[in-house]
């Protein structure tokens, strides 16, 4: 609610554009739906699809949502058009954006491939010498050749780069690839890896300074579910006889939790962070050594 100040004028609690941290994601593509679970699950709630903007707000006053397409994202965090973004490492050196990578979030793995047509006789760089090359990824491509001082001519496509060889367009191409599905379905064979990618948390230099508690805020936020994927928080009951036994079993991030119950039959609890990959294998494992009243339970976020 709006206040009254001497003068008689309006004075909004609303918190002013220097005070609110605004973070690019992108608005569509692969990385799109996982970035926008994660920014969910680190507590930014945004309203429902349909009631989304190009600007977005969130359940923090002073965190708003631009959505962008990834590749325009390095360029708006680095000219400040948003504090921060989430896009991928490819799309940052492509753009040749100077902003800060504050963190890997471990997802939207891929790798940027040279490939050619699996009939084709070219088996390494120095081949493509001469040869017409298709990318969606010019800066990275140049800069490839350049590094291997191969002269090649690049053919600037804007999708469906694997197409390219199979029309007679280019030799080779240089294209994203995450489990090498479409290059094979596509009958194209990999000669060498370009770039390693994956999705960052990208930053605005100055921001960094002027807004740092809150940007850090939203790192920590983003970092804690990072870390929370593919833990599970296991509670069971224990006899205190057998807690060496049911220890011994647990591995945990820094061995279990035992607690006193209040109980006439001599119990403890037990509490343990372990992987999700071993729940199935440890239940039997900690029933056998006398843990009962297990319960599994999903980890949102976790800080350490």
């Amino acid at each position: 609610m709006a206040k009254q100040t001497k003068s008689g004028q309006e004075k909004s609690n609303s918190p002013s554009l220097s005070q609110i941290v605004r973070l690019a994601i992108p608005n569509k593509g692969r990385i799109a739906a996982p970035i926008l679970d994660l920014v969910e699950k680190s507590g930014l709630h945004l309203p429902e699809a349909g009631e989304r903007r190009l600007l977005t707000k969130t359940l923090d006053p002073h965190v708003e949502i631009l959505f962008a397409r990834p590749v325009d994202i390095p360029e708006y965090v680095a000219t400040g058009a948003a504090d921060l973004g989430i896009t991928g490492h490819d799309m940052v050196i492509e753009r040749e954006s100077d902003v800060e990578e504050l963190l890997d979030l471990q997802s939207g793995k891929a790798k940027l491939v040279l490939a050619v047509h699996e009939d084709s006789a070219i088996t390494s760089v120095k081949q493509l010498a001469g040869m017409k090359v298709a990318t969606e990824f010019p800066v990275i491509t140049r800069a490839y050749f350049s590094k291997h001082k191969v002269k090649v001519t690049i053919v600037l496509v804007g999708g469906a780069c694997e197409a390219t060889p199979h029309l007679g367009i280019a030799d080779a191409i240089v294209d994203l690839s995450s489990s090498g599905t479409t290059l094979k379905t596509n009958r194209l064979r990999v000669i060498d890896e370009v770039l390693e990618t994956s999705t960052f948390l990208i930053a605005n230099r100055e921001s960094l300074r002027a807004k740092k508690e809150k940007i850090d805020e939203i790192h920590l936020a983003l970092e804690s579910v990072i870390r929370a994927r593919g833990q599970c928080y296991l509670m069971m009951n224990v006899k205190r006889s057998s807690l060496d036994s049911v220890k011994r079993i647990l591995p945990g991030l820094s061995g279990p939790t035992v607690m006193d119950v209040a109980s006439t039959e001599n119990l403890v609890a037990v509490h343990a962070v372990v992987n999700e990959e071993r729940v199935y294998s440890l239940i039997n494992a900690l029933k056998r050594a006398g843990a009962k009243d297990i319960l599994v339970m999903a980890i949102q976020r976790m800080i350490r």
